[in-house]
């Protein structure tokens, strides 16, 4: 069995900056892509960003020049610098993984953590 568990989220004012982090953890023998998606109240989950097991990242118009996605294969960890936080951002930040095991590749998902940028 596979976890990710985010950790990072909370309150911050607008223009302010917050860090996700998402460790993996269980029986995987590989972790390819990697992903940040997001879902405001009454709103569709979105993703947000993603990065590769090379490093090849994407991201979403609404958090492009402001938000790197990044990751440490040895720690089995993504990242998520977001930077001018604006209300829109608020929203539970969920971590996503494709992950191979020994039964087949899947996508697994963490509990989210909440984000919420007010004033």
């Amino acid at each position: 069995q596979v976890q990710l568990v985010e950790s990072g989220g909370g309150l911050v004012q607008p223009g302010g900056s917050l860090r996700l982090s998402c460790a993996a953890s269980g029986l995987a023998l590989r972790i390819n892509n990697m992903a940040w998606y997001r879902q405001a109240p009454g709103k569709q989950r979105e993703l947000v960003a993603s990065i590769t097991r090379g490093g090849s990242t994407n991201y979403a118009d609404s958090v492009k020049g402001r938000s790197t996605i990044s990751r440490d294969n040895a720690k089995i960890t993504v990242y998520l610098q977001m930077n001018t936080l604006k209300p829109e951002d608020t929203a539970v930040y969920y971590c996503n993984a494709d992950v191979l095991t020994s039964k087949g590749s899947s996508a697994y998902w963490g509990q989210g953590t909440q984000v919420t940028v007010s004033a």
